[in-house]
């Protein structure tokens, strides 16, 4: 009862800036309307009691509206001037100050909304994160969105977080890197499509809590309203899943691709989506089940980088990930051709075929030959 309440609250709040919105909109729609509407009494009286020609005419109306006043031409009639008190002096630029004053208004109203998430973007091919961590989320964001600027593929799309973490809007330091958010519920259908959800190029759904499992419930809700909304122009969706075994069922509910929440690497979130399925790999290197990566010692010199990869991996040990020098600092990956010394060596291998120090030895006697 309290969440639909709370739910309940989020809405009206939204509900209530937009209908200000509209009717600031419609204010300033009725006042330009009056505005011209006298000008045009200006211009026909200005043709009629001075006998000025059409550009003329307009060039005096637009002089005294303004209070510009060239001089260059004036009423001269007395008709002509009492419509120009009347109409100008009276009510038009009293009207053309109120309507300067509106917009100012409604500018600083806009950018207000803007800041407290309460703006509607119409984006389009952005990237729309859903839900922030618990704990630090600016800092968080902060490092995601560093992680997806520095990718070529999305160093220039735009980032939308749609979030109630920020009631007071984004910090600085989000805004400075060119994110903006939609203050809302994630599972809100209304605020998903306030967020544009529909037209992003990818959707990053966070758990809410990476501790809890209710996060998955939220999560599972959030991509159930993404297919209501989307149907099957979903855009790629990355979630994360608390619990394992809710991993199938995210992907049942249109969910692209599924991973748990690292807080400290959002780089694993950002490979998802320019790589997939390396993800996976990374995940692995957080687990001891499965494949992960386990030190040798051995005594290397002078040796060929892919000459010792192939010839661990044609004896099926595992795969060549870095070295160890003498001094103990570990390279990772070198060139093929890179020649080394190592007292240690680092392989990624299989849990259920975890080589012994012995045969990787034994392995790589053929590099140590042709050295």
């Amino acid at each position: 009862m309290f969440y639909r309440l709370l739910l309940k609250k989020r809405r009206s709040s939204s509900e209530i800036s937009r209908r200000l919105d509209v009717g600031m909109r419609a204010r300033l729609r009725k006042a330009l309307f009056w505005l011209l509407a006298l000008s045009s009494l200006h211009v026909v009286a200005m043709l009629l009691f001075e006998g000025l020609g059409l550009s003329d005419a307009i060039w005096l109306t637009l002089t005294t509206l303004t209070t510009v006043g060239y001089g260059d031409f004036s009423a001269a009639t007395p008709a002509g001037r009492a419509a120009t008190v009347l109409l100008l002096y009276i009510a038009g630029i009293t009207l053309l100050a109120q309507l300067a004053s509106d917009y100012i208004d409604y500018r600083l109203k806009q950018k207000e909304y803007m800041i407290k998430g309460l703006w509607r973007w119409h984006m389009k091919d952005h990237v729309l994160i859903i839900n922030s961590p618990k704990h630090s989320p600016a800092v968080y964001f902060q490092r995601l969105v560093s992680q997806l600027r520095a990718n070529e593929r999305f160093a220039d799309t735009p980032v939308q977080i749609l979030t109630d973490a920020f009631p007071d809007g984004l910090p600085a330091s989000l805004r400075d890197q060119g994110v903006v958010h939609y203050h809302g519920e994630s599972s809100d259908l209304e605020a998903l499509k306030a967020a544009s959800a529909q037209d992003a190029r990818a959707i990053i759904v966070l758990a809410r809590d990476e501790y809890s499992r209710v996060s998955d419930s939220v999560t599972l809700d959030v991509l159930m309203q993404l297919d209501q909304l989307c149907g099957g122009a979903k855009p790629y969706t990355v979630a994360e899943c608390v619990q394992d075994e809710n991993r199938a069922r995210t992907e049942r509910a249109g969910n692209c691709t599924t991973l748990r929440p690292v807080r400290a690497y959002p780089e694993i979130l950002v490979r998802a989506l320019v790589a997939p399925g390396s993800e996976k790999i990374l995940e692995n290197l957080f687990t001891h089940d499965g494949d992960h990566a386990t030190r040798y010692q051995v005594s290397l010199k002078d040796v060929v980088w892919s000459d010792v990869a192939c010839d661990l991996m044609r004896a099926g040990l595992g795969t060549l990930m870095a070295y160890v020098t003498d001094d103990g600092h570990v390279e990772c990956h070198p060139a093929p051709d890179h020649r080394f010394d190592a007292s240690s060596i680092i392989l990624m291998v299989r849990e259920v075929a975890i080589p012994t120090e012995t045969e990787v030895n034994e392995a790589l006697k053929p590099a140590r030959s042709t050295a």
